[in-house]
């Protein structure tokens, strides 16, 4: 049985465009980290909102929340990035001149917000519902108590899920080489075209993907560390 003829020299090949083919990969890299890191600030910003709303006492407030997660949590998330780059731009014309790279984080952010909602969801919904009384009881608006009590506690609980989400949509950004956005898996499609050398190519590529996604593991696992309250187990000296 012939063994494989291993060539680690490709990444040192040039591409033809003045850099060599580790560049590109790092530069794809980049644009990879880029698109998940500003879907998960998205992802954040929206899924914490509609996680209150959801809790929140006036049921239309309710109604929106749950409308909001249901359709994206329900709709692929390649799906959704053809709809914003292809649907949503011939609806609204003055669309049509916002970058693709622009479009794909808020169809990551929005996709990745409704499982984020759903975790805020239930962080409230675990803790004891003496909290929001404690918070009238201080007289503290809705919004305060929310704010100063229920949420910190609730994001200390769900820290563990939201590491998964934060890990996910590292791996869920490839899906940007629907629209050619230049991340690690259109370098990989291209770059396995042009050399030949499928194996090595992705073999790198996702080194980087484990790297990113064990990186964002420990930096959620740091985080978890330092904001457990005081006299709990694993809580920070």
């Amino acid at each position: 049985m012939t063994s494989y003829p291993w060539d680690w020299q490709v990444f040192l090949q040039d591409t033809g465009g003045g850099e060599t083919y580790l560049h590109w990969m790092l530069s794809a890299w980049g644009w990879t980290l880029s698109v998940a890191g500003l879907g998960w600030i998205v992802a954040l910003v929206f899924g914490s909102l509609i996680g209150v709303l959801r809790t929140a006492p006036n049921k239309g407030l309710q109604w929106f929340g749950n409308a909001w997660v249901e359709l994206f949590r329900n709709i692929p998330v390649l799906v959704q990035i053809f709809i914003w780059y292809h649907v949503i731009p011939a609806l609204v014309p003055a669309l049509k001149s916002v970058p693709s790279f622009v479009l794909v984080v808020c169809a990551l952010g929005f996709f990745t917000s409704a499982r984020v909602a759903e975790q805020v969801r239930a962080g409230i919904q675990s803790l004891p519902r003496g909290q929001m009384m404690a918070g009238s009881a201080m007289g503290l608006t809705i919004t305060q108590t929310y704010r100063y009590v229920i949420l910190p506690m609730a994001f200390r609980v769900i820290l563990p899920p939201l590491t998964s989400e934060a890990m996910n949509i590292i791996k869920n950004s490839s899906v940007a080489f629907a629209v050619s956005i230049a991340e690690l898996i259109q370098f990989a499609m291209q770059a396995q075209e042009e050399t030949s050398r499928g194996i090595e190519i992705y073999l790198g590529v996702t080194a980087l993907y484990v790297v990113s996604a064990f990186a964002v593991n420990r930096v959620m696992a740091f985080i978890e560390h330092r904001v457990r309250v005081p006299g709990t187990v694993g809580a920070a000296k």
